[in-house]
């Protein structure tokens, strides 16, 4: 007959222990599952509504209808037959107010189309769907409109295409496209990285290789560690202003003979959001440069190398992935910032494209912005659509600035 070991009191203790890091251990292995699971269902909700918002039916009522104005599509129509459509159609005052903003004749076919559209067609939208509805409640939404709206055309349509993207804004919103703003940020973003990367990464070195650790020096690194955390609005202010005000002069292109805007322009934008970026981007550039091991610096040093020499060729080459991807982040915030330009003064309409530094300009998340604050349900399908060209746009630079970072990384394996 076989007795069963009996434990001794220490070991006891110790088994007691150990189910006590196995239960802790499961209790936070089901804290992070939870925390994984809510941050995928957020993800989810924000495109389910996104995309829903973007695709669906729409019912048009035209004052005049298309199909009597010619006997092909509008779009198919050359840019005489439709100058042909707008004389016939308009008063002579009428056409005299366009030639005076730009003959008809020097107009190119899109804006031709929206002119047509606007002063002979005058399409109004009376009802917007989302896709889930569209898909499942068209039969309901068809016999509503032939109710209400007996006249009105009933399309599904994907608010964000082609031309959404190559139209500037206009006052209709199945007109409205992103052009514009979407010229305004790519403008804004190059500037704000053309002038922030260097010199945050500038700054990061100083920092790490050759200040001291003196008073002043600790002073600064405290600062710069408080301003990654201000409020965006207080860069809006500090913007307003330094360089829309104090700098007008430069920032309004006066000092270079132009002399029709204010200090309100793109470079005014960008270099806001380079202060907004720069503490984020020195202290990742710090980190990636406290990353880099002493030996590889003493190595160079010890080879007649200068302190410099050593930077340029073995500190900055294997610090430059951390400094990429700390740039990425950078200017993903740059890129969805709407506060500090509010201050700064984006427009929230503008038809004209941005065609220098100081130009007048607004930006994706702005236009976004406006769209969502007005009540009519057709600017919330276009907001949906703009959130899509925006979210786009990010996941392009960032994967650009990827590949970038595992292209030199690669050099350095």
């Amino acid at each position: 007959m076989s007795t069963r070991p009996t434990l001794s009191g220490a070991d006891n203790e110790k088994r007691v222990r150990l189910q006590n890091r196995q239960r802790t251990a499961r209790i936070w292995q089901a804290f992070f599952l939870a925390a994984t699971t809510i941050g995928i269902i957020g993800l989810a909700a924000l495109l389910y509504n996104v995309v829903g918002e973007t695709f669906g039916l729409v019912a048009y009522q035209f004052s005049v209808d298309p199909a009597t104005l010619a006997e092909r599509p509008l779009e198919e129509l050359s840019n005489d037959e439709l100058i042909a459509i707008l004389e016939d159609e308009l008063r002579r005052r009428q056409l005299e107010q366009l030639n005076e903003e730009k003959v008809l004749v020097e107009r190119n076919q899109e804006e031709l189309l929206t002119l047509v559209d606007e002063m002979v067609v005058q399409s109004e939208i009376v009802g917007t769907w989302g896709l889930v509805e569209s898909l499942t409640n068209r039969a309901e939404i068809e016999a509503q409109l032939a109710e209400e709206f007996p006249d009105a055309t009933l399309e599904f349509v994907s608010w964000i295409n082609p031309g959404f993207l190559t139209r500037p804004m206009s006052s209709q919103a199945e007109l409205a496209g992103v052009r514009t703003a979407l010229l305004g940020s790519l403008w804004v973003i190059a500037i704000t990285v053309a002038f922030a990367f260097p010199v945050g990464v500038g700054a990061a070195i100083y920092l790490e290789e050759y200040a001291s650790h003196s008073w002043l020096n600790r002073l600064i690194q405290t600062n710069i560690d408080n301003l990654a955390g201000v409020p965006s609005i207080i860069y809006g202010i500090l913007g307003l202003a330094i360089f829309v005000r104090a700098l007008e002069n430069f920032t309004s292109g006066a000092a270079f003979g132009i002399t029709d805007v204010n200090g309100r322009t793109i470079v005014s934008a960008a270099l806001t959001m380079a202060l907004l970026v720069l503490p984020i981007i020195i202290i990742n550039s710090q980190e990636a440069i406290r990353a880099v091991p002493n030996s590889l610096r003493q190595a160079g040093m010890g080879l007649g190398a200068t302190k410099w020499q050593t930077i340029w060729a073995h500190v900055l080459p294997n610090a430059l992935p951390g400094i990429l991807t700390g740039t990425i982040f950078a200017v993903s915030r740059a890129v969805g910032e709407t506060a500090p330009l509010i201050v700064i003064g984006a427009s929230t309409f503008i038809t004209t494209d941005p065609a220098g530094f100081f130009s007048k300009f607004t930006v994706l998340p702005i236009q976004i912005y406006n769209w969502t604050s007005r009540a009519q349900a057709e600017y919330h399908h276009i907001a949906a659509a703009a959130i899509v060209v925006l979210l786009v746009m990010l996941l392009s630079l960032n994967a650009f600035a990827i590949l970038l970072r595992n292209r030199f990384s690669r050099r350095l394996s």
